[in-house]
């Protein structure tokens, strides 16, 4: 097994292993059982970064299963709202997209998922003992607990929102147009306008295709309620309080963790307390030689430098010369190495190193 050296941290120092830091969620919330969530936007090929925050997903449930004894699920989300196609109003400069749930037939969205991430998902599901759901981004905006989230936020929005939209102060609500066959939605929701009243909201747009129109936001039914990122994660996040025998963790990159102090000024603003924000694990981020996350549309552009051909899976999982199941077995042996002590967890990892990790500088690609 190729080793690591890594520098100690102010964090690694304070933890036994990497699941320590979830011990304060852990005794204070009792859950009978853990959800760990996990979500990348559907609309490219997936890349090794996604791979290593979706297997050390996996590698931590497993590990929370066996050192709690709690019961655990892993929770895919697969983010269909997307943007898909983006164009520019001649007449207000504004710009639009229209999402991948608003361009494809729910069939076809499913097979996307189907062809680029299950295959991984099952492996490493199989490999780890760990069950799995996979939930779109318009099912999770579909359900009633999402929706009613939503509601109960727009009377604390006033609070919430230069946490939500620091330039503006302008949350990005997209409720795309209903005319059929068009979709597009206002990407900056510039002229996009919300009405609360009788626990639902109405929202005003102007569709680029149609003009004005207005979409109404019920608990049980209505218009589609796309979010942008920041947004969609505190509704989610504050929706898990829904749920006081779950401990929900989410599991993102590295690239994340900056993020989350307006996630957490906009979870306070709406009420909650410290001790009421969800439980998060950041994961290792994989970067350049320039220190930079590796981007597939920074080394398209000339912006990075490529990776050699041997490394090519890196930017295209679907060029890993084996099967999704020996892909799955080389990343969890990968996350032994990670996960062995907090040092190497909390750290980022060149290509070069992750490569040398994943065996592919040293051996075939098989399953062992």
């Amino acid at each position: 097994m190729h080793t690591v050296s890594s520098p100690n941290s102010v964090l690694a120092n304070a933890l036994g292993a990497v699941e320590d830091v979830l011990a304060p969620h852990l005794h204070a919330a009792r859950p009978r059982r853990v959800e760990l969530s996990v979500g990348t936007q559907i609309n490219g090929v997936p890349h090794i970064g996604t791979s290593l925050v979706q297997s050390l997903t996996f590698a931590l449930a497993a590990r929370i299963r066996d050192r709690f004894g709690l019961p655990v699920q892993v929770v895919f989300g697969a983010l269909d709202n997307a943007p898909h196609e983006t164009l520019t109003d001649a007449g207000s400069g504004h710009i639009y997209q229209r999402a991948l749930a608003q361009t494809f037939a729910p069939a076809a969205v499913r097979q996307q998922i189907e062809a680029l991430y299950q295959p991984l998902f099952d492996a490493l599901s199989q490999r780890s003992a760990v069950p799995y759901r996979i939930e779109t981004y318009s099912q999770q905006q579909a359900a009633v607990g999402f929706r009613t989230t939503w509601l109960r936020l727009l009377p604390r929005l006033e609070a919430a929102r230069w946490w939500l939209a620091p330039p503006t102060g302008t949350p990005h609500l997209r409720v795309p147009c209903p005319a059929v066959g068009c979709g597009w939605a206002e990407k900056h929701a510039e002229r996009t306008r919300v009405a609360f009243s009788d626990q639902q909201a109405t929202v005003s747009a102007v569709c680029l295709h149609h003009g004005p129109y207005e979409s109404v936001i019920r608990p049980h039914g209505g218009g589609y309620l796309d979010l942008s990122t920041l947004y969609r994660n505190v509704v989610k996040e504050l929706t898990t309080q829904l749920s006081p025998d779950t401990l929900s963790v989410m599991v993102k990159g590295a690239d994340w963790m900056s993020g989350t102090q307006l996630v957490n000024g906009a979870l306070l603003a709406a009420g909650l307390t410290q001790g009421q924000i969800p439980a998060r694990i950041f994961g290792p981020q994989i970067v350049t030689l320039t220190g930079a996350k590796l981007s597939k549309s920074l080394i398209r552009a000339d912006q990075a430098e490529p990776l050699a051909d041997e490394d090519a899976w890196m930017l295209d999982t679907r060029k890993w010369p084996g099967s999704a199941d020996a892909y799955a077995a080389r990343l969890l042996h990968a996350n032994t190495v990670l996960l062995s002590h907090p040092r190497h967890f909390f750290r980022d990892y060149s290509t070069e190193e992750f490569a040398r990790l994943m065996d592919t500088k040293t051996r075939s690609y098989s399953a062992t």
